[in-house]
């Protein structure tokens, strides 16, 4: 009981020792951190814009942490989610962009949509697949893809697709734009937050579902904790690694869905640059659930805007240091109750 108890109240410990260690760290600069965490608190859930600033970044962190945690229950390590997103976010552009003028809005949402899952779950399929006919570790591929992926968008979009001058593709198509909050039912007005979030809402729902509530995600984490058993149970591991691996990827590509499709209505050189790293955080700091996703998500992106908006006072990068703690923190902790 006492070493559930210490497992279940890690993630809040090891929250708060990273605050303590921020507010150090804020404190060396010479600030006061009870003004900058208060501060914080106004510039975001005190005010309609701030609000919305992080359910925007949640909506793509949870997407993220998506993209490790359900391979994570088949004990599979996604690194690729920065490659993934970034295959999703150039794939639903180029869709979007291709998109005929004229094409009815759901049409065109969703063929976009369609494109970004495909681009990243191919990389994710990919990794799985050289797991189960090579044996290529998937910390290796997946990192590896996110080197070949940035190289790749960066050519394609430097030489072909770039407006010139500049580093962003034209404009998708208006049909294929999803609608934000504030246009559609008034809230969380001219911040970037948009429909979109309510897809991804249903998508950790729908996750939740399947891995806890039926037999093929059952058999998935059978796979996870016992593979040589489950296998002699009848059950197709190889089947169920690259399902992991594909549908991990499809989550992170998904993150176009936020960020293209609702916010920059483009693609751009540095447009998920660092979603996919704060999105093994994310699912670590929620032990991979897809439901305790979406709180840890909103954490990361409160942490995320809050440290931009009194960038002006300390730099960013002290938030930066107490994320890297927390997933250090997680980890010792967690490891900790096991031994006790």
């Amino acid at each position: 009981m006492q070493k559930k108890i210490f497992t279940a109240l890690s993630p809040l410990l090891a929250v708060a020792v990273a605050l303590a260690f921020s507010a150090i760290l804020v404190i060396a600069t010479g600030r006061d951190p009870l003004f900058l965490f208060s501060k914080m608190l106004r510039m975001t859930f005190g005010s309609d814009y701030g609000t919305g600033q992080i359910v925007f970044r949640t909506t793509s962190l949870i997407l993220t942490g998506l993209a490790v945690a359900i391979p994570f229950r088949l004990r599979l390590f996604n690194i690729g989610g920065e490659g993934q997103a970034l295959a999703g976010a150039f794939s639903a552009a180029a869709a979007g962009i291709l998109i005929p003028e004229g094409t009815p809005a759901m049409v065109a949402i969703t063929v976009c949509t369609v494109a970004a899952a495909a681009g990243g779950g191919l990389l994710g399929l990919f990794a799985g697949w050289l797991k189960v006919r090579y044996e290529v570790n998937e910390v290796i591929s997946t990192i590896m893809l996110n080197f070949i992926v940035l190289a790749f968008v960066s050519y394609m979009l430097t030489n072909h697709l770039a407006l010139p001058s500049t580093a962003h593709t034209p404009d998708i198509s208006a049909a294929a734009r999803i609608p934000g909050f504030g246009a559609s039912i008034g809230i969380w007005q001219k911040s970037p937050a948009n429909l979109s979030t309510l897809l991804v809402l249903a998508i950790c729902l729908c996750t939740y579902v399947v891995i806890f509530k039926t037999r093929f995600g059952y058999a998935m984490r059978a796979v996870g904790l016992k593979p040589d058993a489950a296998s002699y149970a009848g059950i197709r591991t190889n089947t169920h690694l690259l399902t992991a691996m594909a549908a991990g990827g499809a989550a992170a590509g998904l993150a176009a869905a936020n960020i293209v499709l609702g916010y920059r209505h483009c693609f751009e050189a540095g447009l998920t640059s660092g979603i996919g790293f704060t999105g093994i955080a994310v699912a670590l700091l929620a032990f991979a659930h897809p439901l305790l996703i979406v709180l840890s998500a909103l954490l990361f992106g409160f942490l995320e805007y809050g440290g931009l908006s009194i960038n002006a006072y300390v730099p960013k990068d002290i938030f930066m240091i107490g994320q890297a703690v927390t997933i250090i923190l997680i980890i010792v902790l967690t490891q900790q109750a096991k031994r006790a």
